[in-house]
C-alpha cells in the first residue's frame, strides 16, 4: 500500500528535555506545552503499567512471588520501549514518515515476547501483561500517522485483550478504550504541534521584519549617499574647471563641496539613528540647485499635489534626479504633477532630455527597482523607460482613501 508522505517539519526542540529540571517560570511557551501535553503521555503509558502491576502485587501471595517478579520485570521492558517508541513518534510529528523502522520493529517484537510470556503465566499476571502490551500499542504507537501503523494497531487492540480473555465484549472494550487513546494521542501531540508552528511563525516573522528593516536602511543609503555623492561629483568636477581656468570662485565652489559633504554625513548620521524624513520642499531646492550646478535647467509644476503624497513625490525627486546626473547628458528636467480627478488620483512625471544608449538609468536598475519596491505599498505603481528623445519616469497616484499610510 503507497503512502503519501506529509510536508516535511523540522525536529521539535529538545531544549525541554535537555533542561527539565527548570523551573516552570523559566520556560518558554513550546516548552510548557511539550511539558503539559508530551509528557503527560509518557506518565499515562508509565502510570497504566505501575498501576496494573502495583494492584498485581498486592495480590498476589509468598509463594506466587516468582510469577510477579516476571510479571514485573515484563512490565519494566514493555515501559522502557514504549516511551523509546513514543519519543519516535514525537520526534515524527506531523509527518507520515520516514517511519522509524527499527523501534517499530523491536516495538513489535517485545510486545510478541510479553504477549508469548503471558500465555504461560497464571490469569492474573496474565492480565497485567496483556494490559500492559495493551498500552504500548495504544500509546506508545498511537502517534504514528503512517496509515500502515495505524491499521495495525487498530486490528492489535481488540485482539490483544480479547483473545486471552475469549469474550466479545473484551473484544469490543479493546477496541473502543484503544481508539480513545489513540485519539487522546494524537490530540495532545496536535496541540504541540500547533504551539510548534505558532512559535516558528512568530520566529519567522521577527526575522522578516529584520529584513525589511535592513532592507529599507539600505534603500534609505542608497537615497541618502546616492543624492549626495552625485552632486559633491558635480560640484567638484565644475570647481576643477574653475581652476584650470584660473577662475576666482572656484574655491568658493569647493567650499560649496565641502558643505554638501557635512550635509551627507549629517544625514548618513540621522538615518542610522533612525530620524530622518523626507521634506519635499528640501528635496526640490537641492534638486535645482544640483540640476543648476550642472548646468541643466529645471521645471517644477507640482501645484494641486495632494498632502498625502508629499513625502512620496520627494523620493521619486532624489532617486529621478540621481538618474538624471548619473546616467544622461540632459539640458532640461521637468517635474509635474496632473490631477486625472477627484479624491487625489493624479500622474506624477519627471523627464529628462539628453538619454545615453545603453546607460543603466533603467527601470531594471536598482535605484529605480527600489523605489518601485518601495512605492507599491501605498498602491502606486511606477513606470520607467525611454519615450522618443527623453527618458521618463511615471509615478500613478491612487486616491487618498486608498493609498496607504506613509509614517
Amino acid at each position: 500500500m503507497s503512502t503519501t508522505l506529509g510536508p516535511v517539519s523540522p525536529t521539535p526542540p529538545r531544549a525541554a528535555t535537555r533542561s527539565r529540571w527548570r523551573s516552570w517560570g523559566e520556560r518558554s511557551q513550546v516548552e510548557r506545552v511539550e511539558l503539559y501535553a508530551v509528557q503527560s503521555l509518557y506518565t499515562v503509558l508509565v502510570g497504566l503499567l505501575l498501576l496494573v502491576n502495583g494492584s498485581l502485587v498486592v495480590r498476589l501471595s509468598a509463594e506466587q512471588a516468582p510469577v510477579g517478579v516476571v510479571a514485573v520485570v515484563v512490565a519494566v521492558v514493555l515501559a522502557v520501549v514504549g516511551c523509546w517508541a513514543l519519543r519516535a513518534a514525537t520526534d515524527l510529528w506531523p509527518r507520515y514518515g520516514p517511519l522509524p523502522r527499527r523501534r517499530l520493529a523491536v516495538t513489535a517484537a517485545v510486545c510478541a515476547a510479553a504477549l508469548a510470556v503471558a500465555a504461560a503465566l497464571p490469569d492474573d499476571p496474565r492480565t497485567a501483561v496483556v494490559l500492559g502490551v495493551w498500552g504500548v500499542l495504544s500509546v506508545g504507537l498511537g502517534g504514528f500517522r503512517d496509515p500502515r501503523v495505524t491499521g495495525v494497531v487498530v486490528v492489535a487492540l481488540p485482539l490483544v485483550l480479547g483473545v486471552p480473555a475469549g469474550e466479545v465484549v473484551v473484544y469490543a472494550y479493546g477496541l473502543g478504550a484503544g481508539l480513545f487513546m489513540l485519539f487522546t494521542v494524537r490530540a495532545s501531540l496536535w496541540i504541540y504541534g500547533v504551539v510548534r508552528e505558532l512559535d516558528g511563525a512568530r520566529q519567522a516573522q521577527a526575522s522578516l521584519a529584520v529584513a525589511e528593516e535592513r532592507l529599507r536602511f539600505s534603500r534609505d543609503v542608497h537615497d541618502v549617499l546616492g543624492r549626495r555623492l552625485s552632486e559633491i561629483a558635480v560640484q567638484a568636477e565644475l570647481a576643477a574647471r574653475l581652476a584650470e581656468a584660473g577662475d576666482a570662485s572656484a574655491p568658493a565652489r569647493m567650499e560649496q563641496v565641502r558643505g554638501v559633504a557635512h550635509d551627507a554625513l549629517r544625514e548618513a548620521r540621522a538615518l542610522a539613528r533612525g530620524y530622518r524624513g523626507t521634506d519635499l520642499d528640501q528635496e526640490l531646492q537641492g534638486a535645482r540647485s544640483l540640476l543648476s550646478a550642472a548646468g541643466i535647467t529645471s521645471e517644477v509644476a507640482l501645484d494641486g499635489l495632494p498632502q498625502h503624497w508629499r513625502e512620496p513625490t520627494g523620493w521619486v525627486v532624489r532617486e529621478a534626479v540621481t538618474n538624471v546626473l548619473r546616467h544622461s547628458r540632459a539640458t532640461r528636467v521637468r517635474i509635474a504633477w496632473s490631477s486625472a480627478g477627484a479624491g487625489g488620483t493624479g500622474t506624477l512625471v519627471v523627464r529628462n532630455d539628453g538619454v545615453v544608449d545603453g546607460a543603466t538609468g533603467s527601470p531594471g536598475g536598482s535605484g529605480l527597482t527600489g523605489l518601485a519596491e518601495r512605492l507599491s505599498p501605498l498602491g502606486a505603481r511606477l513606470d520607467a523607460g525611454r519615450r522618443g528623445d527623453d527618458f521618463v519616469v511615471e509615478v500613478l497616484v491612487p486616491a487618498a482613501d486608498r493609498a496607504a499610510v506613509v509614517s
